[in-house]
């Protein structure tokens, strides 16, 4: 099997021509000796430690029976994307979610899709995550998922080169956009003189365009939107970051019982009285947002909040039922949604993907199980899933007979080999097998920050990246060009970014 590595024209590194966009970085890490290295990581775990920037592993416990609260591992290397590529790559993202967008609408309204035969209508009407409450309900600018985090892995193709495909939609409520930030002001602070030396792309300005996101898909009477962020609470595993981005926007951090709905409008509690909410940038996933409507014992949402939010009362991002959209079992449709809806080839290519639901490609899917990755449709965080060539026969088996009783709740994707850069280990400097996750934004416009989150499968071989099984996390660069960013852009961007470091 061809492999790609980011940085190196080939694997082992040794004697390995490098790639011109990480010669600069070479030059300089070459000069680095091994101990400083070391104790910049050790310097990094301890600030991050400091910070409170974990997550909690559900289902893990300490040896004293509580939960256990990880720190993402953090990679001192970071994943370099030269701006060509990146350009390319912003204008797929930007054509993929607006699509996705469209099929949401549609998906609640007309079903134009089904009616012109491209997607079944059992595979909307059946799907766990439609929400019938949903049909008919009008949000703005027609905007379902205005936070979208989409999944991207390099592979190589026939000619050995690396090339981009879209692995996975992430459409209800992404997480990870914090560990993008924190990785970059730690590099910052770890290793001022690379900043200098280099034009990377600034992020520091997300939670800026985040919060003009919300402000923009506010009810349209209303001059001065309030914003809240709704927590499902401190033992969420991403609480930290629900946190961290209400403090940088500057808006409320609330739980559902800080709420009340009255009159079909949202308030918020408040030491000064009741103040009422415009938009909800909700961290809750649908089955637990409003108990009148979904689960009668949530204690998580708000009674009447649906109520509020069908009058047009309140905008809650992401809308309520985009998870229709990012199903693993509507994946496969989503070039043809780009070409259905916006008339345009896709620009980012979907993995190719058999559908188990489908008797052909339930055969060829039960004969190649050991070469194949397998899903379930609504798995999510590296669960629920076969990596064929890694599993072990009694596994396979295992998987057999589960696909064979659920084909609908499946689908398999060829292994890919995704791309690796050289991560810091144990060993020393070694390739660890990685993907990108952009953070689109969407109200009136599109809008994104250079790169993304990128993920590190930090056991030698491992093709799981989430941190929940033992992923790491590197800062990702995108290497400015003079045609593309301004002198500007970069001198703002460095010094916003230096101002948080400070704060």
């Amino acid at each position: 099997m061809h492999k790609f590595d980011e940085m190196y024209e080939r694997l082992p590194y040794a004697g390995a021509a490098i790639r011109q966009h990480y010669q600069r970085y070479d030059q300089w890490l070459a000069k680095q000796p091994q101990e400083v290295m070391n104790s910049r990581r050790e310097e990094a775990e301890m600030i991050f430690r400091r910070v409170g920037i974990t997550f909690a592993v559900y289902g893990a416990k300490d040896e004293d029976g509580s939960g256990t609260e990880r720190l993402i591992p953090f990679d001192l290397l970071p994943r370099i994307i030269p701006a060509h590529e990146w350009e390319s790559m912003q204008k797929g993202l930007a054509q993929r979610v607006n699509a996705l967008n469209r099929f949401i609408h549609d998906v609640y309204h007309d079903q134009e899709i089904v009616k012109a035969g491209i997607i079944p209508s059992e595979q909307i009407n059946n799907n766990a995550q439609f929400r019938p409450e949903m049909i008919g309900v009008n949000v703005p600018n027609d905007v379902y998922s205005n936070i979208s985090g989409i999944d991207i892995v390099r592979a190589p193709d026939a000619d050995g080169k690396g090339e981009y495909y879209v692995l996975e939609d992430n459409l209800r409520v992404p997480s990870g956009v914090s560990y993008m930030l924190e990785n970059r002001k730690m590099m910052m602070r770890l290793f001022p003189e690379l900043f200098a030396q280099n034009r990377v792309a600034p992020v520091a300005h997300y939670p800026d365009l985040l919060l003009e996101t919300l402000r923009a898909s506010a009810p349209p009477a209303t001059a001065e939107p309030t914003v809240v962020v709704l927590t499902p609470g401190m033992y969420n595993s991403a609480y930290f970051e629900h946190a961290f981005l209400a403090q940088q926007m500057g808006v409320e951090l609330v739980e559902g019982q800080d709420l009340f709905v009255k009159d079909d409008f949202v308030y918020m509690r408040t030491t000064r009285g009741p103040k009422r909410v415009d938009v909800i940038y909700r961290r809750v996933d649908d089955d637990f947002l409003d108990p009148e409507v979904f689960r009668p014992n949530s204690t998580l949402g708000c009674a009447g909040l649906m109520r509020a939010y069908k009058a047009g009362n309140v905008v809650i991002c992401n809308g309520v039922g985009t998870g229709v959209a990012d199903d693993k079992s509507i994946y496969p449709y989503v070039p043809k949604m780009v070409e259905f809806y916006l008339g345009e080839k896709p620009i980012l290519k979907n993995v190719p993907t058999w559908m188990c639901r489908n008797k052909d490609d339930l055969g060829y899917v039960l004969a190649n199980l050991k070469d194949l990755v397998v899903k379930e449709v609504h798995g999510a965080g590296g669960y629920g899933m076969l990596i064929g060539p890694a599993a072990t026969q009694a596994e396979i088996e295992e998987f057999r007979q589960a696909v064979i009783a659920k084909p609908d709740g499946y689908i398999a994707q060829p292994t890919l080999s995704l791309s690796t850069s050289p991560t810091f280990v144990e060993s020393g400097i070694a390739p660890r097998h990685i993907d990108l996750r952009p953070f689109v934004l969407s109200a009136k416009e599109v809008q994104m920050v250079p790169g993304g989150l990128t993920r590190v499968a930090l056991k030698e071989g491992s093709l799981v990246v989430n941190s929940s099984q033992g992923g790491g996390t590197k800062d990702t660069w995108i290497l400015e060009s003079d045609k593309r960013f301004g002198t500007q852009s970069q001198s703002q961007g460095g010094q916003s970014q230096t101002q948080t470091q400070a704060s």
